[in-house]
């Protein structure tokens, strides 16, 4: 009879090895995330992890056929709803050792940033949801309102490769829906989240950049939005050594120039026109309202050619093509939202209302993601991360036939020794040749049989 084996054993063979590489379980330890007795924690974030690629929710797979083979249903969501592990603790460890592998693969000259942006949490079937809020989608072209969460991220970039560095789910004290839940201890991490997720996001970002930089990784420049790009902002991060490259909207803000405080379309008029340079119209040094200097370019909209778009630096020695060039590295973090909801499963895969399990699930699915991006950092082949999924994916329906060929083959090398050297060696040989002529997929799951001279 054949026996079930570890879950550890039947991941496939590029996310053991990842695992082990990038030390997962380690800093898992380090965030207080650990249990005195049952399942442990890596093994019950593994298996979370896993249900992806399984390509089924977790009360699917405990219904299933295979259901002996995992703890119950309530052991996870224990593990998910727990107020004390200290999941941003995990996720700056693990992004910043992530990040330092990926640094050496880079070029000193290639400029790294860190991108602010927040995306839609939807929760819009749920009532109960701990602090819910009716939040308005300002990405969205129907200028909607839904039921959920902001999700602010912060993100780093070398223009190659994304990974999340730390998050926060916003929810709003004007129109929550439901409140923070009382049995909370005030003294652990989870009841800190719960307050973070009251105030603002210019109030949350300069202290997300300050543990970020804490934690080692390196950065020269903050990209922003226009949803962002305010001046007191700007300010307090240009007071922690980093410069910002944002797009800014004609709004109240002002600009000093020779004396005179000018809106935007004033600067506009005021800029030197550029020649020569397609899509770039003009470029202007200045200093905002706070005292600030910045040097704001002005380029044409693709989407509307009788329209300019303004990119603002605080960083003045860029030339105008640098400016729009870094700014374009933005652009990873909508790759993140889009790949973390379309096919990791994020605010899909479980449905509970704690918010510890919001914030526990995000985290894993951030994980998912990082691990992800170093695999196809670290290829060589060009594969994307949607086909980078996929093929995981694929590996792990494979595994159980895999593992359960892996343990016949087994079973006939302990029959052989059994026999004598003669008959061993005939059986081996032919065992050998077998495996040979399988395709490389198939043969990549057997073990090696080394025949005895």
């Amino acid at each position: 009879m054949i026996k079930e084996k570890h879950l550890s054993e039947q991941l496939p063979n590029e996310l053991s090895a990842v695992f082990s590489e990038l030390q997962v379980s380690k800093h898992l330890r380090r965030a207080g995330i650990r249990k005195s007795f049952g399942f442990s924690c890596a093994y019950l974030f593994q298996l979370v992890f896993c249900l992806i690629f399984h390509q089924k929710k977790w009360f699917a797979l405990v219904t299933s056929k295979k259901n002996d083979c995992f703890p119950g249903k309530d052991t996870v969501y224990r593990f998910l709803n727990h107020s004390k592990f200290a999941w941003r603790k995990f996720l700056l460890h693990f992004s910043a050792a992530t990040i330092q592998k990926v640094s050496v693969l880079t070029s000193k000259d290639r400029p790294k940033v860190l991108i602010i942006d927040d995306s839609t949490f939807d929760r819009n079937r749920s009532k109960n949801v701990e602090l819910l809020a009716r939040c308005f989608d300002h990405a969205s072209l129907k200028m909607r309102f839904y039921k959920g969460f902001r999700m602010l991220t912060l993100g780093w970039s070398d223009g190659h490769t994304f990974m999340p560095i730390d998050f926060s789910l916003l929810s709003s004290k004007t129109s929550s829906i439901n409140g923070i839940n009382e049995e909370v201890d005030k003294r652990c991490s989870g009841y800190k989240r719960r307050t973070e997720a009251l105030q603002s996001a210019p109030d949350q970002i300069p202290a997300m950049i300050e543990r970020a930089l804490s934690k080692g990784i390196e950065a020269s420049y903050v990209l922003m939005d226009t949803w962002f790009t305010q001046q007191p902002l700007i300010k307090a991060i240009v007071e922690q050594g980093l410069d910002v490259i944002g797009m800014v909207k004609n709004a109240k803000q002002r600009y000093n120039v020779n004396g005179q405080m000018l809106s935007l379309k004033q600067l506009y008029r005021s800029a030197t026109p550029l020649q020569g340079k397609k899509g770039l119209l003009r470029s202007i040094t200045t200093t905002m309202a706070n005292g600030v200097p910045v040097k704001v370019v002005f380029v044409q909209n693709r989407n509307k050619k009788s329209e300019w778009l303004a990119i603002l630096s605080t960083d003045c020695t860029l030339s105008e093509q640098e400016i729009v060039r870094i700014y374009g590295i933005r652009w990873d973090i909508e790759v993140f939202f889009k790949t973390t909801k379309s096919l990791l499963r994020l605010q899909k895969e479980f449905q509970g209302r704690s918010y510890d399990l919001l914030i526990s699930h995000t985290t894993i699915v951030f994980t998912r993601y990082i691990v992800l991006s170093w695999q196809n950092r670290c290829h060589t082949d060009e594969r994307t991360l949607g086909g980078l999924f996929y093929d995981l994916c694929d590996e792990v329906n494979e595994l159980d036939w895999a593992v359960a060929l892996q343990q016949l083959i087994e079973l006939l090398q302990d029959v052989l020794k059994k026999t004598n050297k003669q008959t061993q060696q005939l059986l081996k040989n032919q065992l050998s040749h077998w495996i040979a002529g399988l395709p490389s997929y198939i043969s990549a799951y057997l073990p090696n049989l080394v025949c005895e001279s």
